[in-house]
């Protein structure tokens, strides 16, 4: 037997420690925010700082009362409600039909186009526009199919689609017109569904740079020519063929879309996490089958793409995945054990992990600090504009339950996750933007000159420019998530401390459909508070 040195086995320890250290390095500071009186099972951040939020109305009595003593079906409490980032405060807002386990997606001009529910909401369109005493408004059978559990996509043309649905394998669009009245028929949602599981509700949907759809559920994907409604590639499945989709609910990001004005820009989709087939199942009897530990990553605009799997630093279920100003990819929320629904997930996740894109294999993960709560089923998370991660929901049960004795108990609660490159230690290396100003309007394919201020010492070439469209978040998906890297040109010093970069803004609607993106100036990997810009 080989005889080991002191010298080596210090080495090895060594590197064995660095080792532990770089896949398990801590970042990220937690603060609770305010309990809001609902459990934020449904978000949106627009284009005023302010996050509407809701959940499903018939859950009970909430913590938040109706104003000047309203009710809606002898319900005289609130069950949807907007929330100011910058101040905390709170406005209860009126829904008027069920909106449980709806989707949606803002719309060009800013507003929500909010879709679907249960019962008398199966068929509603419901809109939000972001002004001052704004309430909801409804739209009886503006949608010609019952959509529950669907997917909404914002389309280069402005309309909206919605994919899927419990037991609607077809999509529709609005705003309806003579010729787009109809529901057309997507084979490939059936054939995803599992008997008595179905592991292929809110599929995963994003918008190709080629202007298709890039369709995801259960463990497979379409590309689809939606305007013809043919699919024109079918990619392999992922390696191990668990399922990925509600109720095996893993999540899923566009990665950042780079080089805008190459000939065909390249487009990558990272799934992670899931429940091993038979899970749904399995928790229903009682058994709590460990989640999936493992992230698939697929270039969809390859000739011939191949997933990449990728291990987590640990198993996640219910988890949502959000895409951060520095270009990289936040894990955060859900379970390690079970699946998505009634009290059959198990065993919290409070770490998040954030995915770093650009770096090798294996050096990808870096786990964060934990939460002190659990963000179980019906939890969501949003990006705001000072780079914070705004995380809410979580309630497993059927009813709102609090209390000791209670597995889980209701979450009423909003706080903030701070990603690490809002560390006071880096406060001179992040930027302040000074021009253009806040709700700035900008055209496709112009040179865009962005200055801004910076007090410690400046690094010329690492400066970029990214671009994020905010999502509606629900059920562990980000609906209309995008973050387009415009680069950074002309880099230059125009004063003490300021600076001046100019980018080309993206060239077309299929890379970014018109509407609101927040801006961001990134200096060595630290972001600036964003500002929102209207492209169109």
């Amino acid at each position: 037997m080989k005889t080991i040195s002191l010298i080596d086995l210090s080495l090895l320890l060594l590197i064995i420690n660095f080792s532990v250290l770089t896949a398990h390095a801590a970042g990220g500071k937690w603060q609770v925010l305010k309990n809001v009186g609902i459990s934020a099972m449904h978000m949106q951040l627009f284009k005023n700082d302010r996050i509407v939020l809701f959940d499903r109305t018939d859950f009970g009595k909430s913590n938040l009362s109706l104003p000047n003593g309203n009710c809606v079906n002898n319900d005289c409490t609130a069950h949807s409600a907007e929330f100011v980032v910058q101040t905390n405060a709170v406005r209860p807002l009126t829904v008027l039909s069920d909106v449980w386990c709806s989707s949606g997606s803002m719309d060009a001009y800013g507003n929500l186009i909010q879709t679907g529910g249960n019962n008398i909401g199966e068929r509603r369109v419901r809109v939000f526009t972001p002004c001052t005493g704004c309430d909801w408004k409804e739209i009886v059978d503006g949608l010609a199919a019952r959509r529950w559990y669907a997917t909404n996509h914002i389309l280069p043309d402005g309309r909206e689609i919605i994919i899927g649905g419990r037991g609607q394998f077809n999509y529709e669009f609005y705003p309806k017109t003579a010729s787009t009245g109809n529901v057309y028929s997507l084979p490939f949602l059936s054939q995803t569904n599992d008997p008595g599981q179905e592991n292929n509700l809110y599929p995963f949907v994003f918008l190709n740079p080629d202007g298709n759809l890039f369709v995801f559920a259960n463990n497979r994907a379409i590309l689809l020519d939606y305007v013809k409604n043919v699919v024109v590639k079918t990619y392999p499945q992922i390696p191990g063929g668990d399922p990925r989709s509600y109720p095996s609910t893993g999540s899923a990001v566009l990665l950042p879309l780079k080089n805008l004005m190459a000939p065909s820009v390249e487009a990558e989709v990272l799934v992670c996490g899931g429940a091993p087939k038979g899970s749904f199942v399995q928790a229903n009897k009682g058994t709590f089958v460990e989640a999936l530990n493992t992230c698939a990553r697929i270039k969809i605009t390859d000739p011939n793409p191949q997933w990449i799997v990728e291990t987590m630093p640990q198993a996640r279920v219910m988890g949502d995945m959000l895409l951060l100003p520095d270009s990289t990819v936040l894990l955060i929320n859900g379970a390690s054990s079970g699946v998505a629904g009634w009290e059959i997930g198990r065993n919290p996740v409070f770490n998040p992990v954030v995915y770093r894109p650009d770096n090798a294999v294996g050096s990808r993960f870096e786990q964060q600090n934990p939460t002190t709560i659990p963000r179980m089923y019906h939890s969501s998370a949003l990006l705001v504009r000072d780079g914070r991660v705004i995380v809410g929901g979580s309630n497993p049960h059927e009813k709102y339950q609090f209390g000791n004795d209670v597995l889980f108990p209701t979450e009423l609660r909003l706080e903030a996750f701070s990603p690490e490159y809002l560390d006071a230690k880096y406060a001179n290396l992040r930027p302040t933007i000074l021009a253009p100003g806040n709700q700035a309007k900008i055209h496709y394919g112009i040179k865009l000159a962005i200055q801004f201020s910076l007090t410690g010492t400046f690094a010329k070439n690492s400066v970029s420019v990214t671009m994020v469209a905010p999502p509606f978040s629900t059920h562990s998906f980000s609906m209309n998530q995008r973050l387009l890297v415009l680069g950074a040109e002309n880099v230059q010093q125009v004063g003490p401390t300021t600076y001046q970069v100019q980018v080309t803004t993206p060239p077309s609607k299929n890379l970014a459909p018109s509407g609101y993106y927040i801006l961001f100036v990134v200096h060595q990997q630290i972001p600036s508070e964003g500002i929102f810009v209207k492209i169109y």
